[in-house]
């Protein structure tokens, strides 16, 4: 007998294309969409941030859900709830209307309400399941932006009898971002009266945590891979939240993102000039010769080209290619694309870095999302030297598009990644452990001669590409996760 569909309300501040500043993006929407292609009834609620292109969308009003309000703290707020289709997706979203909240230039503010924007999508979360008669099974939190939605479900809702089996999930994308804000919010939040409900020590310090709140009061906690579940239960990676981690160790579990293969498949991919295959290899050369001529980059000599699509901040581990590629390019034959934006000092390195090498450098500052397609299909190899990397999506990019990985043996790099072993022939790409000067050097320069070695460099590519992070497989690890909680309470 099949098992009976889930019922989940996903609540997230971000959802790719709509609304996307990073992997919390791509991750609610293809989990949404997998669990929704998989039969369930999934309702997804993000802000309808000013932001998002109205214009591209097929927008419906739900006409329950116009002109409602709520009271938080003293602010009389009116929103009203509209829906949508996913752009190249069946998926149906929610989108919070508040324009007094999210009308602004970006997602995120520095602007002494930020508070509200996410109290409110918290709040409205639960009551549009109300008004619904919808209740889900499980209320899927992603970072400090939802996370009051457990505490808010034993508290101010706990008399609705709709929420009686609701179990809830948060996920932690990135445990550096935690929605902390000074104890002067507590009315706003409506715990003035349940402050002990909320953590002791942060508020005798005056502030208020928003993921912290999240962590004590969610059934489950999940993180985007294995080995980053394992090192933010340490002071190294944890940012201050590692010993709740430790006392909530047998609720949390990491579970590796997946990869959207309809939009990352090079055998089908319309970004890019030629599609090829593992078996027909051969269009992924004429890439990267389409790629370099667009880029005006010496191409002479089946000359190797390394490519970043990143965010350029510490985290991303850019003071490594500071330190190593400057003097590699003067002993080295190879050529850098880079597509991405951030700090500015790291801006600058890589704009003097191309004024310096202009046939072998080529920066291109911001994002673009054809480029970022053309790098992952035409680069020999992809660099990720990362500080600490949650989960990471471009290397199971590069993967599946036979780019080979250069990654530091971080959180869901090491999960993802292997050292290729030329004696055995096993593994899917260069890995290197300490966060180093030398150790990246040592792992370019690794890259660089065993791209010289033809026939272990195509075992190499094939290796990777056989490897299967689909959602399709990630996804169901949800699923089972949500079921084994409703049966037992617990995933144990």
């Amino acid at each position: 007998m099949p098992e009976k569909p889930l019922k989940i309300c996903l609540v997230s501040a971000e959802l790719s294309p709509l609304a996307k500043t990073g992997g919390l993006a791509d991750v609610s929407a293809a989990l949404a969409t997998f669990l929704g292609n998989q039969g369930h009834d999934i309702r997804v609620l993000i802000p309808f941030y000013s932001a998002i292109d109205a214009a591209a969308l097929d927008i419906t009003p739900v006409q329950f859900l116009q002109n409602r309000s709520i009271q938080i703290g003293n602010h009389q707020l009116s929103y009203s709830i509209d829906t949508t289709t996913l752009p190249g997706k069946s998926l149906n979203v929610y989108l919070l209307r508040c324009p007094e909240l999210y009308d602004r230039p970006g997602i995120y503010t520095d602007g002494s309400d930020e508070h509200l924007r996410f109290i409110l999508l918290s709040r409205v979360a639960i009551e549009m399941c109300q008004h619904m008669g919808f209740a889900p099974d499980i209320f899927h939190c992603h970072d400090w932006h939802t996370a009051l939605v457990p505490l808010y479900l034993q508290t101010h809702y706990a008399w609705d009898q709709l929420f009686e089996q609701t179990k809830t999930v948060l996920t932690i994308h990135n445990i550096g971002y935690q929605g902390i804000f000074s104890a002067g919010v507590l009315h706003d939040m409506g715990m003035q009266d349940l402050a002990e409900k909320l953590h002791r020590e942060d508020l005798a310090l005056g502030r208020i945590n928003f993921l912290k709140t999240g962590l004590l009061y969610a059934d489950l906690l999940t993180t985007v891979s294995p080995t980053y579940a394992r090192e933010i239960l340490g002071p190294a990676y944890g940012m201050g939240l590692q010993d709740l981690l430790q006392q909530r160790q047998d609720s949390l579990v990491g579970i590796l993102n997946g990869v959207d293969i309809d939009e990352w498949n090079p055998e089908q991919d319309p970004l890019i000039p030629f599609p090829y295959s593992a078996r027909r290899i051969s269009g992924k050369k004429k890439n990267k010769l389409a790629l370099m001529k667009e880029l005006e980059l010496d191409s002479s000599d089946d000359m190797p080209l390394l490519g970043m699509v990143s965010r350029l901040t510490e985290q991303k581990g850019i003071e490594l290619i500071q330190k190593v590629v400057p003097t590699l390019l003067q002993h080295r034959r190879f050529a850098l694309a880079v597509l991405g934006s951030g700090e500015p000092r790291y801006e600058r390195f890589f704009n003097r870095l191309q004024q310096r090498h202009r046939d072998r450098v080529c920066f291109y500052r911001g994002f673009n999302n054809k480029l970022a397609h053309q790098i992952e299909a035409g680069s020999d190899m992809f660099v990720m030297p990362s500080r600490f990397e949650p989960c990471g999506l471009n290397q199971m990019y590069s993967l599946r598009y036979g780019t080979v990985p250069i990654v530091r043996r971080t959180g869901g790099l090491a999960d993802s990644v292997q050292l290729f072993e030329p004696g055995s022939g096993t593994g899917t790409g260069i890995v290197f452990n300490d966060f180093s000067a030398s150790a990246l050097d040592w792992a370019l320069n690794a890259a660089l001669d065993l791209y010289q070695d033809k026939k272990s460099w195509r075992k190499l590519v094939q290796n990777g590409m056989a490897r299967d992070y689909s959602w399709e497989r990630q996804g169901q690890i949800y699923v089972d996760l949500f079921r084994q909680i409703l049966l037992t309470g617990n995933r144990t």
